[in-house]
């Protein structure tokens, strides 16, 4: 497998995971239906920028600094590829993905709470039902970054952005503060990078093949 550079264009670490569990709610028909379509998306993932040479050099960077995490470097651009592509579909920065993935499973592709919890993100496998998605893999890469990011997602609509309050649904501690402030220390001080404004049109990437 080898990574390909498409251009296009937009328009507009350390320590132990932190693993919870999200809490299941009685969702709606229309919301079952929009997890399923979201987690049963296929396209390829890339990453995004308006220029092939800002897309190599976030790659770079972020894969420099994951690389005691993961000393494989495909792992590695795989899974950052992967993070950039579900972190944008949901509507979410990259980095605060990034930053609750460290948090959560410290990279760990298998990590298992004592909950149950699954994968990068720790997703809980209710979610799988909720879903009617029951046969979905949560140590899968894409899989779990789908779920992880579409849960966070809603939870911030919920939450009308307030990252705090999202954060600890997602973890399963909301009102109270070591969650999200772990996740946000890690977002700021790990994985900051200068991204532009959200709100756009797909253009270039790097996919895998």
């Amino acid at each position: 497998m080898r990574w390909l550079i498409v251009v296009a264009c937009w328009t507009t670490m350390s320590g132990a995971a932190w693993a919870g569990a999200q809490k299941y709610e009685d969702l709606t028909a229309s919301v079952r239906a929009g997890l399923h379509k979201e987690v049963s998306d296929k396209a390829v993932p890339f990453l995004a920028f308006e220029t092939v040479d800002e897309a190599r050099i976030w790659l770079t960077a972020m894969s420099n600094k994951l690389e005691r995490r993961i000393p494989d470097r495909h792992i590695r651009e795989e899974l950052l590829v992967t993070v950039h592509y579900e972190a944008k579909r949901a509507g979410l920065d990259p980095q605060l993905v990034l930053g609750l993935i460290q948090v959560e499973s410290n990279f760990r592709k298998h990590a298992l709470s004592t909950a149950g919890a699954r994968g990068y993100m720790q997703v809980m496998p209710f979610w799988l039902n909720v879903a009617n998605n029951n046969s979905d893999n949560l140590f899968n890469l894409r899989t779990n970054l789908r779920y992880g990011c579409w849960i966070l997602r809603r939870y911030l609509d919920i939450e009308r952005g307030d990252y705090f309050r999202a954060l600890g649904r997602y973890n399963g501690s909301l009102g109270r503060a070591e969650y999200p402030n772990a996740v946000v220390r890690a977002w700021i001080s790990n994985w900051k990078y200068p991204v532009q404004a959200a709100g756009v049109t797909a253009a270039g990437a790097i996919t895998a093949r």
